[in-house]
């Protein structure tokens, strides 16, 4: 029998995308995902179901379903995209209703992958050049995004300690930037007029992780079963003027005091900077990814080359327009193409 595996959210960017990957997975089974919202690109063989913001049905599902491995890719970590409530609902109670899923009587989950951010290390003046996995924060996390990355990892702690048999995989990712995924940074990157801000008297060097190897490095670590904890991160640190200038913007400078307020003229073009991107865009951060590589992993973009295809592709979009179909995710649709005797079925084999 093959791998049987649940995916929390599967209306989201990447739990579309690490669905759409493990379809073409001859060796995985089964593929569940559950979300509040249906999924927006087309899934062939990933069942869905509906579920509330903290996941309470999720044991009811692992005990039906049977599931070996729950892939978790519903933590935010933008906090401009809901509020507080929301949040803490999303990643800390509904982190604890999966643990509790995935601990209880007669689980046959062997296996837990979570996906998290390094935003779990902040970003301050007296950071290290580079964080590993084992490195504090150099001060208390100040926003609400980070406190509840870290409240669910010490949860994930707790559930890996009083569950040896399980394959506990936490994955701290960095600055993701790509074709299709829309984060504050790549929205910074294309605001209208060719301007993105910075903040007066700083120019911190970031950290980027192509779209692709996050769904890769997912995969990797589901296949071969690598427990701890990892930085996913692509090699080298740029500038943030060397980032723009790649992106062929002109940077426009925020003052460094009550940047806050001076960030809302941008919200007349759909613009929300994130406390946390104001930390990042005066101190930056850098994430040591060798534990990963040395587990096997290997990328296929450095941070510049995740910056040069995002650039590409931003230069492409504006010049030829954005071609490509939109699909939204039609339950009755889907069950038409799936079991209508009218669709004509091709031999398989």
């Amino acid at each position: 029998m093959g791998r049987r595996v649940l995916i929390t959210g599967l209306g989201t960017f990447w739990g579309g995308r690490v669905a759409k990957a493990l379809e073409a997975d001859p060796d995985v089974e089964v593929i569940v995902g559950v979300d509040t919202q249906a999924p927006k690109i087309r899934l062939e063989r990933t069942e869905f179901v509906r579920a509330d913001q903290s996941y309470s049905i999720l044991a009811r599902i692992v005990k039906a379903t049977q599931v070996d491995t729950i892939l978790h890719t519903f933590l935010v970590v933008d906090s401009t995209r809901m509020s507080g409530r929301s949040l803490h609902e999303i990643n800390v109670i509904g982190t604890m209703n999966l643990l509790a899923a995935a601990g209880g009587a007669g689980s046959t989950v062997r296996q837990v992958v979570v996906k998290s951010s390094t935003l779990v290390y902040g970003s301050n003046y007296q950071d290290p050049v580079w964080f590993r996995e084992e490195t504090p924060r150099t001060r208390a996390p100040r926003t609400r995004v980070e406190r509840s990355l870290l409240e669910v990892e010490d949860y994930l702690r707790d559930f890996a300690e009083d569950n040896p048999h399980v394959t506990v995989t936490l994955m701290r990712f960095s600055n993701v930037l790509g074709t299709d995924i829309v984060t504050p940074i790549s929205k910074a990157l294309q605001l209208p007029g060719g301007l993105t801000p910075c903040i007066l008297g700083f120019d911190p060097r970031l950290q980027f992780l192509e779209e692709d190897d996050v769904v890769r490095s997912i995969e990797f670590t589901m296949r071969e079963q690598v427990p701890g904890i990892y930085n996913v991160a692509g090699d080298g640190l740029l500038p943030w003027s060397e980032v723009a200038h790649v992106c062929g913007r002109r940077l426009i400078a925020m003052p460094p005091v009550l940047t806050g307020a001076a960030v809302r003229p941008l919200e007349w073009a759909r613009m929300e900077l994130p406390p946390e991107l104001l930390d990042l865009l005066r101190y930056g951060r850098g994430a040591d990814n060798r534990r990963l590589k040395r587990a096997g992993f290997r990328y296929r973009y450095t941070s510049a080359g995740a910056v040069e295809s995002f650039a590409e592709a931003s230069r492409l979009r504006a010049t030829v327009g954005d071609s490509r179909p939109t699909y939204k995710y039609e339950s009755d649709v889907e069950a038409f193409f799936r079991h209508s005797p009218a669709v004509v079925r091709q031999p398989t084999g």
